[in-house]
């Protein structure tokens, strides 16, 4: 049977896999990628697949798919391999007692995946508690072991990994604290599900369960049933820009390293896209979230060339709106918009 990338990834589109791999220890993907790769055979890595859209073509090379599930507590500090599910490392960490990780429950997508994105969500990013990582270098076939200094956070959920196959993330080592109480609670959502005020604490099994009951009530959890899960979470990146078009003054905007970033899902719903936006243009395969509008997301039947034309629907209408241009948060191999 013919796997796909519909197969793999949690948009559920994409064309053939050439061939699959799927390595059960880190010793075992280093030995892959230092055999694999080259012109006639390209090597394409990935990892749970929750922040990946392939071309209807597929990937015609080889795919390694990082399943190594080594994973060791040593007090404070957390190693997890790359192919560890995330939310499987958050539950563990919480059942051992140590806390950090709790207000990042839920996340699709597996430990490597973490510092590419620098993922973020109610007040913590994965650079906040990153102590140490390894990291392959496929160009200069070293494994090193690396500070987060050199991993390049700063400006939004940017790394020097993202949209790069030079570097892989084999494994990671957070330090995480222990204790009975969450760090102060500064999300005003969050503190208001839990019943606490702004800068409160609560237990970090709490703090899980209700960053969960958030994550479902916007459809962020993933459920084979429910096709407002079928995306890659946001599909476009917060814009950070050095000058604010006047056209966009009043969206929402933060502080960034390299400029002001606004608020993409703003953006999108003021230009005309609301959630749920979609279902009548097109096919009516592909749509907005209907409760996030961020998330492009798969109605069923989908392919990704369908993606890309809703995306670039979405992209062109905010760009003639406010004179800003949206680009994808998540990674596009063998398509575009």
């Amino acid at each position: 049977m013919t796997i796909t990338f519909a197969d793999l990834t949690t948009m559920r589109i994409g064309g053939p896999v050439g061939r699959l791999l799927a390595p059960q220890s880190t010793k075992h993907v280093i030995e892959l990628l230092c055999e694999l790769g080259g012109d006639e055979d390209p090597l394409l890595v990935m990892g749970g697949g929750s922040n990946l859209v392939v071309g209807d073509i597929g990937w015609h090379g080889t795919v390694v798919k990082m399943a190594s599930t080594d994973l060791e507590i040593d007090g404070d500090l957390v190693t997890a391999a790359a192919g560890v599910e995330w939310d499987h490392l958050v539950h563990t960490t919480l059942s051992e007692g140590l806390t950090g990780l709790e207000t990042l429950s839920g996340i699709p997508g597996s430990v490597g995946g973490t510092p590419v994105q620098n993922v973020g969500a109610y007040g913590t990013l994965t650079s906040d508690l990153l102590d140490s990582l390894s990291v392959y270098d496929r160009e200069a076939g070293l494994l090193e072991r690396w500070a987060p200094d050199r991993c390049g956070f700063g400006s939004h959920r940017q790394s020097v990994f993202k949209h790069s196959d030079r570097w892989v993330v084999t494994d990671v080592t957070f330090r995480l604290k222990r204790g009975t109480q969450s760090k102060p609670i500064e999300y005003a959502l969050l503190a208001e599900t839990l019943g606490i005020d702004i800068g409160g604490t609560a237990a970090p099994a709490d703090v899980r369960e209700a960053v969960l009951a958030l994550r479902r009530d916007r459809r962020m959890v993933l459920d084979p049933r429910d096709h407002d899960t079928w995306s890659v979470g946001s599909f476009f990146i917060n814009p950070v820009l050095e000058e604010v078009p006047a056209r966009a003054a009043q969206c929402p905007s933060y502080y960034d390293i390299k400029g002001v970033k606004l608020s993409a899902a703003w953006l999108i719903h003021n230009a005309g896209f609301a959630p749920g936006y979609g279902l009548d243009w097109g096919n009516g395969t592909v749509a907005l979230s209907s409760r996030h509008a961020l998330a492009v997301t798969n109605r069923g039947g989908a392919t990704t060339s369908d993606v890309m034309k809703f995306a670039a629907h979405i992209r062109d209408g905010v760009e003639a709106c406010f004179d800003i241009r949206l680009g994808p948060e998540c990674d596009l191999v063998n398509c575009s918009y």
